[in-house]
Order: C-alpha cells, then sequence, then structure tokens
C-alpha cells in the first residue's frame, strides 16, 4: 500500500472508531438526561450536590489508582507484542499487569477514604453503608482498563455498551426505582454504586473473551513496578486533565451550600456532552499515533492531529450554539431551581469550546513529551486554582466556571504551541469556516430566546444546529472531512476480530522528550 493510502486508510480508522464512539456518546446523552431529570425533580438540588460531591471524589482516586494505564496501556501491549513471538499471550500479560496494579492502588485509595469519610461526605450524617461506598473505585479502574485493553485490538463497541448502555441506563433506573422506598436519601449514591459494578461486569466480560488466559502469566513485583513507574508521567497528565474539570466542583462546595453545587452540577452535566465528542476518538486515536511514531511518520502524525481538532472543534460549536443560546429552557427542565444555572451552563460550554485543540493535542504529547505536557497540565490547574479561589467567593458558580475558562484557553495555546513545535509541522484544526457558519446560527438562535421555551427546546434548538450543521457541511468539509460520515473508505483496512492481530504492534521509539 503507497503511503498515500496508508494515510488516507488511517484517516478512515479514525472515522470509524469515532462514529462508533460517537453513537455511544448519542446512547450515553440518552440515558444521562433521564438520570438529571429524575435527580432533579425526585431527589433535589441539596441530594444532588452531596451525589456530586462523593463522586467527584472517588472518582479522582480511581483516575489516579489507573496509573495513566487507560492511555499508557496501548503503547505497553504494543511494545511487549513486538518483542514476542506469542504476540497475544503478550498482549494479555500487560492486561493482567496493568488490572493487577490497578486494582493495588484502588484497594489503597479506597482505605484511606473508607478511614476518613469526610473527605468523601464533607457534610449530613454517614451511615455504616455509606462509609463503605470507596470500594466502589475498585469497579471503577476494572472497568477502566479493561476497555482501555480492548481498544488496543480496535474493539470500540464494548466501551459503547458499558459506558454507554449500561452504565447510564442501570444508574437511571435505579435511581428511579430508589426514589419510591426507604433507602431514598442515599438513593443516588446506591443507584451510582450498582451503575459502576454493572459497568465493570460489562467490560471485563469482553476483555477476557478476547485477550483468554495465558497460562504462563505469574505475578511479578518487579515487572509491575516498572509498568507503574513508567506510566507516572501519563498519570499525572490524567489526573491534570480530569482534576481540571473537577476542581471547580471542589472549591464550590467548600463555599457554597449543597444546592449551589447541585445546580453547578447539572449545568457542568450538559456542558461536559460536546467534550464527549472529543473523548469519541480517544480509544482508535492511541494505537494510530503510536503506529506512525514507531514509523517516525512525524508529518502524518501532525496530520492526523489537524484532522481530529477539525472534526472535534467543527461539531462541538455546533453543540455550543445549539445548548448555550436555549440553555435557561434546558435548565429548567430539571426543576425551577436549576433555571438560575444558565450563565453557569454558557460560560462551562464555553469552556469546552476553549479546551478541545488541547484535548486532541494532548492526545500526541502524552508520548513525544510526557513530561513538558504534565508541567503545562500543573501550571494550568494552578492558574484555575488561583483564579477560582478569587472568584467563587464573590461570583459562586459563576467564578467557578469563569476559572476553568481562564485555565482552558491558556492550556489551549500552550500545549498546540508545544506540539507543533516538537513535531515540526502545524496541528490546529481551527478553520474561518467554523465561524461564518456560527454566525447566522447564532443569530437564528438570539431570535429563539424570544419564544416559549417549550418551542426552544422543541424546535429551536434543532433548527439552530441544522442551519450551522448545513453551512459547515456545505463549505467546511472537504475532501477527507466527509470520511467521518462515510461508511467505508474504498481500501481501507479491514477491522480485526477477536484473537487476530491488530495494527499497532510496531516497536515505539520515543522522542528524548518524552523520558
Amino acid at each position: 500500500m503507497s503511503a498515500d493510502a496508508k494515510a488516507a486508510a488511517e484517516t478512515a480508522e479514525l472515522a470509524r472508531g469515532g462514529r462508533t464512539s460517537f453513537l455511544g456518546y448519542v446512547l450515553r446523552l440518552a440515558a444521562r438526561f433521564p438520570f438529571l431529570f429524575i435527580a432533579g425533580r425526585l431527589y433535589g438540588a441539596t441530594a444532588l450536590g452531596r451525589f456530586a460531591y462523593a463522586t467527584m471524589v472517588v472518582e479522582l482516586v480511581a483516575m489516579l489508582a489507573t496509573l495513566g494505564l487507560k492511555r499508557g496501556l496501548a503503547e505497553d501491549m504494543a511494545l511487549r507484542g513486538a518483542a514476542s513471538e506469542a504476540r497475544s499471550d503478550a498482549e494479555a500479560h500487560s492486561l493482567y499487569d496493568g488490572l493487577l496494579v490497578s486494582v493495588i492502588a484502588a484497594l489503597a485509595g479506597a482505605a484511606v477514604l473508607i478511614a476518613v469519610p469526610r473527605i468523601v461526605f464533607p457534610s449530613g450524617e454517614i451511615t455504616g453503608l455509606m462509609r463503605l461506598f470507596p470500594l466502589i473505585i475498585v469497579a471503577i479502574v476494572l472497568s477502566d482498563i479493561s476497555l482501555a485493553g480492548l481498544a488496543f485490538r480496535h474493539n470500540i463497541g464494548a466501551t459503547v455498551t458499558a459506558r454507554s448502555l449500561v452504565e447510564p441506563w442501570t444508574l437511571s433506573i435505579a435511581a428511579l426505582a430508589l426514589a419510591f422506598t426507604m433507602l431514598k436519601p442515599d438513593g443516588l449514591i446506591i443507584a451510582y454504586v450498582l451503575s459502576m459494578v454493572a459497568a465493570a461486569i460489562a467490560s471485563l466480560w469482553p476483555a477476557f473473551r478476547q485477550f483468554g488466559w495465558a497460562p504462563d502469566w505469574h505475578v511479578d513485583p518487579a515487572r509491575i513496578w516498572r509498568l507503574a513507574r513508567l506510566n507516572l508521567p501519563l498519570a499525572g497528565a490524567d489526573i491534570a486533565e480530569w482534576g481540571a474539570r473537577r476542581l471547580d466542583i471542589f472549591i464550590l462546595g467548600r463555599f457554597a451550600s449543597p444546592e449551589i453545587v447541585g445546580i453547578y452540577y447539572v449545568a457542568q452535566q450538559i456542558a461536559s456532552l460536546p467534550q464527549r465528542l472529543k473523548s469519541s476518538f480517544d480509544p482508535i486515536l492511541a494505537p494510530v499515533l503510536t503506529t506512525n511514531l514507531a514509523a517516525g511518520n512525524i508529518g502524518k502524525v501532525a496530520s492526523h492531529v489537524r484532522q481530529i481538532s477539525f472534526w472535534v472543534g467543527a461539531a462541538q460549536l455546533g453543540v455550543v450554539l445549539a445548548l448555550g443560546l436555549t440553555g435557561q429552557a434546558g435548565m429548567g427542565l430539571f426543576g425551577p431551581v436549576f433555571a438560575s444555572g444558565a450563565v453557569v451552563l454558557a460560560v462551562l460550554l464555553t469552556v469546552e469550546l476553549l479546551a478541545a485543540q488541547a484535548a486532541v493535542a494532548e492526545g500526541a504529547l502524552i508520548y513525544v513529551a510526557r513530561n513538558a505536557n504534565l508541567m503545562w497540565s500543573l501550571v494550568g490547574i494552578a492558574i484555575q486554582l488561583g483564579a477560582s479561589l478569587l472568584l467563587v467567593p464573590l461570583y459562586g458558580g459563576v467564578g467557578a466556571a469563569a476559572g476553568l475558562a481562564i485555565s482552558a484557553l491558556f492550556l489551549s495555546v500552550a500545549k498546540s504551541r508545544l506540539l507543533a513545535r516538537i513535531l515540526g509541522h502545524p496541528v490546529a484544526g481551527w478553520r474561518w469556516i467554523m465561524l461564518v457558519a456560527a454566525l447566522p446560527a447564532f443569530a437564528l438562535g438570539l431570535a429563539f430566546m424570544q419564544t416559549p421555551e417549550w418551542f426552544q427546546l422543541a424546535l429551536g434548538q434543532f433548527i439552530v444546529l441544522a442551519l450551522y450543521g448545513a453551512i459547515i457541511w456545505r463549505f467546511g468539509f472537504k475532501g477527507a472531512d466527509r470520511l467521518l460520515f462515510a461508511r467505508r473508505l474504498r481500501g481501507a483496512p479491514p477491522t480485526y476480530p477477536a484473537g487476530t492481530e491488530p495494527p499497532g504492534g510496531a516497536p515505539i521509539t520515543m522522542s528524548p522528550g518524552s523520558s
């Protein structure tokens, strides 16, 4: 296959993986709104605020416990597979090592939270059952590592099933059922536990089926320690990125009531929907980038980053316009008290738009400049911390969102410039056609804001999105851009069923900046 044909095939593979994950995004969206509606209407803002804070803490510790392997496992599998004749067994060893080291870290983190439960529940009564809530961290990391291993085999469908079907629908159904029982005071927390256990089962089962059980695998403390140590920079980057999206709730929770935290949480959940457009490409991006880095195809790496940046930015801008211009009506769906969070929602949607470029650039930086990427992430958190501590006491939720926006803008510029300098090629996905398409959609949205709320939600936001989409598709999507919506590219490589050899197994030679 020629170089051009191979590049086109890789772009098609990125598009296919993105489409599959985007289907999961749509399915998760369909389940997320019922949960927010149930939580807002049946439990109230105060209970939702307590839930938001508790789940934030356990998910932070779970992120720590994965030790960067959500993204680093692909590299470890590629290296071990290339060095072993029994490639399939080597990849299975890598998966089981990752599962073991993550579970050990999860149990250590859970033990700390169980010993000091006020870290998880800073207010309200803590029952015996709630004290054991941090044990759910084990289920979270088992799911994350299993899905990372499956993504290396290009099995994105398992992620869609676990994260977009099993987890959110279990959460919504359980929350609805528990709202009419004596367990209602802790119903949201119990529903969360059930959803994470169900997601762990839905992740582990396909992983064991695809990788099988390697009979010669055994616990090797030295190998496990080496795996953890090599992925510490990745873990730091993951925590920095994830923490930046939760630091606002943590600070807000220390200065504001649970009700305000609950309102902010709903706005954050709606605003995070555009961010999931970027995460749709994460599972397939790692194998493609590591393959090209191994072969020294730096230009292709930059091209793929540029292409995904445009896909994500173009899609996010349309969603931000549709959701932001109907924000008050959308927030009011979850209860009258939530409508006051419309301004917070608008600022958080802007954050997602600003953060898109940095998030895509980081997908490559973690392989070519891990330490520099981590340093900039930590600088971004410091900026957010300072801005939030200054603004939150004055402006509450709006101040927390504004602090996040300042940090997101800084990181978007810093990380995209860093990656462009390292690769020697431009990586920005911004195109002027995005602004051209946004202006008439914005004007139309302003007109729809004068209509009844039911019209804004039933038709207005979809008309705004359709107008933007029509313009960007007609004048912005050219050539390879349209592969995102193509069923299959002629000459593209086939998908890889269970037990077969996927691409991406060549030795990976990292640049000096990755040390």
